[in-house]
C-alpha cells in the first residue's frame, strides 16, 4: 500500500513537471510563433519635471556633477549602458503643456501658440501632422497609445491624433492624491501606485504584449505624472531614502523616493521588450517634459543671478530651473536605445523634442516629405553614426519660448542669447565656458547679440509668434496649471 502511495506521488509529480514545461513551451512559442513586423516599433518614456541632474547617471562624461549625489535610479543606468545619452538633450519648453504639444506635432512652442492653440489646432489638424498619423501613412499595421498625463488643454483627446488607445484628457490632477497649490509642497502620501506609476506600466506592457502577438508594429507613449508634485511613494522607499546620508545638492526624501518608484517602473518596460523578443526591432526614447524646480517651495524670483542665493538649486550646476529658459529649466536627461545604437555612448549635438516626430519617421523608413512647417529634424543619423552623426538643421538655431514671463531664447553653437520681452532686456552666455550662465556677455560681445536676436526675431515673426502679435484675450487658467504666474 505504502509501495502504490508513492509511485501516485510521484507520477503527480512527473505529470505536472511534464504540464509545467508544456506552459513554458507554450509561452515562448505565443511570442515566438507571433507575426514579425517590418516595421520596427517605438516607446517615448515623458517624465515630469525631471532635472538634468536628478539622477544616479551622468548625462555628461566629461563633468562629475552631471548626476545627483543622493538620488538612486539603477534603472535609468540600465538604460545608459544599453544606449546614448544626448547630453545636450532640451524639452522644448520650460513647462510641461507646450512641451507635450510640440512633441506631437514637431513644433516649436512658438510657432504653436499659447492663448491661440486651442483654435488653431482643433478640430481640423489638416494642416499639421501628429506622431500617430506620420506613422500610420508609413504603414496602416502601425497601432499606437498614450497612457498617463496628456495635458494639452485644449479639448483634443489622443484617439484626435490618432492613438488607437489612450488613459482620455488627462493632466495634473489625475496623478495627484489631495494635495493644494501650498501643501503639495510638503505633503506625502504613501500607497502602493504611487502618482499611478503602477497603472501605467502595466497598461503600456498589456498593450506591448498584444501589439507583438497581432504583429503590430506600435507607437507607445508612456507620460508619467512622476516626479511632478505633490509626492507620492511607497512606504519602504521612503524608508529607505529617511535612512540614507544627504547628499549636498539634493536632500529630499520625498522626492527621492518618488523618482526611485518611477524609475522601477521604466525597468519593467525594459524587461518587458526583453521578455517578448523585440530588441532588435525597438527604439526608446526617454526625456524630461521639462527641468526640475530649482528649490522646495518654489524661489520666488526665478531669474535671480544664482550669487544671490544661499545654497545651490537643484539642477546646479545648472541655473535656474521649471518656468525659465535659463539651462535648468529645459535641459533635461534625454536618452535613447535601440537597433544600431551603441551602448554606453553619448552625443554633445543638440537635439530637443520637436525633433522627435521626424526622426521616428526617418526611423520608420518614410521616403516622402514631411509638412513643410514643422521645425524639428531627424537625429537618426547621430543614432546609428555616433559621434560621426549629425542633425542637419535648415536654421542652426534653437529656438525656445515661454508665454509665462515673456521670453524667448536662441542657442547656436556654444553660445545662447535670452530676451525679456516686457523687460526689453537681453542677456548672452558662452555655454562652453559658463553652463552656470552666470557671466553675460551681452556687453562685452554687442556684435553677437545684436546677430543673435536678428535671428531670433526673424523667426517669432516668421510663425507670428505671440510677444509679436499679442492674442486678443488670455487663456484661461485650468484647474492643472502649474505654471505660478
Amino acid at each position: 500500500m505504502m509501495k502504490r502511495t508513492r509511485l501516485i506521488f510521484w507520477k503527480r509529480i512527473m505529470l505536472s513537471c511534464l504540464a509545467i514545461g508544456l506552459l513554458g513551451i507554450s509561452a515562448f512559442n505565443y511570442f515566438a510563433d507571433a507575426p514579425k513586423s517590418s516595421k520596427p516599433n517605438f516607446i517615448l518614456i515623458l517624465t515630469d519635471d525631471q532635472g538634468w541632474t536628478s539622477t544616479s547617471q551622468l548625462m555628461d562624461d566629461r563633468m562629475p556633477n552631471s548626476k545627483s549625489d543622493y538620488y538612486q535610479t539603477p534603472q535609468l543606468e540600465r538604460f545608459a549602458s544599453k544606449g546614448m545619452r544626448f547630453s545636450n538633450g532640451y524639452a522644448p519648453c520650460a513647462l510641461c503643456c507646450p512641451t507635450r504639444r510640440s512633441i506631437q506635432f514637431g513644433q516649436t512652442p512658438a510657432r504653436q501658440g499659447d492663448a491661440a492653440f486651442k483654435e488653431n489646432y482643433h478640430p481640423d489638424f489638416k494642416k499639421v501632422a501628429a506622431i500617430p498619423s506620420v506613422l500610420k501613412s508609413i504603414s496602416p499595421a502601425y497601432k499606437a497609445a498614450h497612457f498617463g498625463k496628456w495635458d494639452l488643454r485644449a479639448d483634443i483627446f489622443p484617439e484626435d491624433l490618432g492613438y488607437d488607445e489612450s488613459d482620455g484628457n488627462t493632466g495634473n490632477r489625475n496623478g495627484d492624491m489631495n494635495s493644494t497649490k501650498e501643501s503639495k509642497w510638503t505633503d506625502l502620501f504613501l500607497n502602493s501606485d504611487p502618482k499611478r506609476i503602477e497603472t501605467i506600466t502595466d497598461r503600456a506592457l498589456n498593450f506591448m504584449g498584444r501589439q507583438v502577438k497581432a504583429g503590430h508594429p506600435f507607437y507607445l507613449q508612456v507620460s508619467h505624472y512622476a516626479t511632478h508634485v505633490d509626492y507620492q511613494a511607497k512606504e519602504a522607499t521612503h524608508k529607505k531614502y529617511q535612512q540614507k546620508a544627504k547628499g549636498k545638492i539634493h536632500q529630499n526624501d520625498k522626492y527621492a523616493a518618488m523618482l526611485e518608484d518611477l524609475d522601477a517602473g521604466i525597468g519593467k518596460i525594459l524587461d518587458k521588450i526583453e521578455a517578448l523578443g523585440i530588441g532588435d526591432n525597438t527604439y526608446v526614447i526617454l526625456m524630461a517634459d521639462n527641468g526640475a524646480v530649482e528649490a522646495v517651495p518654489p524661489i520666488k524670483n526665478k531669474f535671480d543671478h544664482p550669487s544671490t542665493l544661499s545654497f545651490k538649486t537643484n539642477n546646479y550646476p545648472l541655473r535656474g530651473g521649471k518656468w525659465t529658459l535659463y539651462e535648468g529649466g529645459i535641459r533635461v536627461p534625454f536618452m535613447v536605445i535601440g537597433p544600431g545604437v551603441k551602448g554606453g555612448s553619448q552625443t554633445n549635438i543638440p537635439v530637443t523634442g520637436w525633433d522627435i516626430l521626424p526622426t521616428l519617421s526617418d526611423l520608420a523608413g518614410n521616403r516622402g516629405p514631411l509638412p513643410p512647417n514643422l521645425d524639428g529634424v531627424s537625429f537618426k543619423p547621430l543614432l546609428l553614426e555616433s559621434d560621426r552623426g549629425t542633425a542637419t538643421r535648415k536654421d542652426d538655431g534653437l529656438i525656445f519660448h515661454y508665454f509665462g514671463k515673456s521670453h524667448s531664447s536662441i542657442r547656436m553653437g556654444d553660445y545662447k542669447l535670452i530676451k525679456f520681452w516686457n523687460l526689453k532686456k537681453l542677456e548672452l552666455y558662452n555655454l562652453r565656458e559658463d553652463l552656470g550662465e552666470l557671466n553675460d556677455l551681452s556687453g562685452s560681445d554687442p556684435q553677437r547679440t545684436k546677430e543673435m536676436e536678428a535671428r531670433l526675431v526673424a523667426y517669432m515673426e516668421k510663425v507670428h509668434a505671440e510677444p509679436l502679435y499679442p492674442p486678443k484675450s488670455k487663456p484661461k487658467k485650468s484647474d492643472d496649471d502649474d505654471s505660478q504666474d
